[in-house]
């Protein structure tokens, strides 16, 4: 069989899933404006879609574990467009938070299928499949964003993007499946571990500056000139996904959990530059790092605990960016409204976390050997 077309697959799902994180930047404006909400209001709307995508990606994970992807791929398709269809449809903002976490359930159960689709049938490769695959996540709203911000109406971008998801989507996953004879622990084998909770907590903190610098870049950069803040919004997601197949190759070699570990230092070193009123850097630094560390944490999962119930394993760690979206999506937005040096104080933090926790598994990890192919 040829293993490439799931490449193919999971990169054009990717680009898809990347719009509900990747264009809230985007899309902010617009449904703040017309909903005619506040900050915090609509800032809750990028929450419930952290906390939905990640707490259903390990139950959408058992079932395509367990009876491959095909058919909880096509039902999450179908979820993920009525997040936009029923975006278009809202009357108003209580609404939209309904439509948008049903969408955000079926973008997270398609997320972990995706990555799984590479990291199943490249395990020679896991570093640089996963990387290619990913690299959907940040070129499909790199390619989108510019669109959306020349739109002044919320429901013009939500309905095409929606109509284009419910067609091509179902049938990217009818063609989908998994290969036979895996190995690996079950989830229940390693939620016991105290090294996976290690890296759920490295996780956790590691994704709050990526999200704060998704969901609130128009906030921290809204001093700059309009054309600079739309470049940067656009730079963010072209580099997290542009460079995930380079960092995934350089894993494959240096080994997955030193380069996620040098990964958490650079975006803490972003973090650390909002506080020096550098936007620009923080932006560049955070996209550079930010989207391949996601990557290579699904990857850390992988190569510790095998790749037989990888999707589910995988989901449960990716929970970790429900408590990541939140801290850095709301909690973020009330302490900005109390000081934006406290708030950047507490993204740094984060950061630092994630650094630090992540270290103390690879103490714990030996050395893997260096692989040359």
């Amino acid at each position: 069989m040829n293993r490439n077309k799931f490449i193919i697959i999971g990169f054009i799902v990717m680009c898809f899933n990347s719009l509900y994180q990747y264009s809230w930047n985007a899309l902010e404006p617009l449904l703040k404006s017309g909903f005619d909400v506040s900050l915090v209001q609509i800032a809750l709307g990028f929450t419930l879609f952290s906390i939905f995508s990640s707490a259903f990606q390990p139950i959408g994970g058992h079932f395509a574990d367990k009876f491959g992807p095909r058919t909880i791929g096509i039902i999450s398709s179908v979820l993920s467009a009525i997040g936009f269809l029923g975006t278009y449809l809202s009357p108003n903002i209580y609404v939209f938070y309904i439509t948008w976490s049903i969408g955000s359930i079926g973008e997270g159960i398609l997320y972990g299928i995706a990555a799984n689709l590479a990291m199943k049938w490249f395990r020679d490769r896991m570093g640089f499949a996963t990387g290619i695959v990913s690299m959907g996540f940040g070129l499909g709203s790199a390619i989108a964003n510019p669109f959306i911000s020349m739109v002044n109406n919320y429901r013009v971008v939500t309905l095409s993007i929606g109509l284009i998801e419910i067609i091509l989507l179902p049938i990217l996953l009818w063609l989908s499946e998994y290969p036979p004879k895996l190995t690996g622990q079950t989830p229940k084998q390693v939620i016991l571990t105290l090294k996976f909770w290690l890296i759920y907590i490295s996780f956790v903190g590691a994704v709050v500056p990526l999200t704060v610098m998704s969901s609130e870049l128009p906030v921290l950069g809204k001093n700059l000139p309009q054309q600079e803040l739309v470049a940067l919004i656009s730079i963010l997601p072209l580099l997290s996904g542009g460079l995930r197949p380079f960092f995934g190759y350089v894993a494959d070699r240096l080994g997955i959990v030193r380069t996620t570990l040098l990964l958490n230092v650079i975006i803490t070193v972003g973090a650390t530059m909002l506080l020096l009123e550098q936007i620009a850097i923080s932006t560049v630094l955070i996209g550079f790092a930010g989207g391949s560390m996601i990557t290579l944490y699904f990857n850390i999962a992988g190569e510790i605990f095998g790749t037989r119930f990888s999707t589910v394993n995988s989901g449960i760690l990716y929970t970790g960016k429900a408590l990541g979206g939140a801290l850095g999506s709301v909690v973020f937005a009330i302490l900005y409204t109390i000081s934006l040096q406290l708030s950047e104080i507490y993204t740094t933090i984060c950061g630092l976390i994630g650094v630090l926790t992540l270290l103390t598994v690879l103490i714990m990890t030996p050395k893997p050997a260096r692989k040359i192919s």
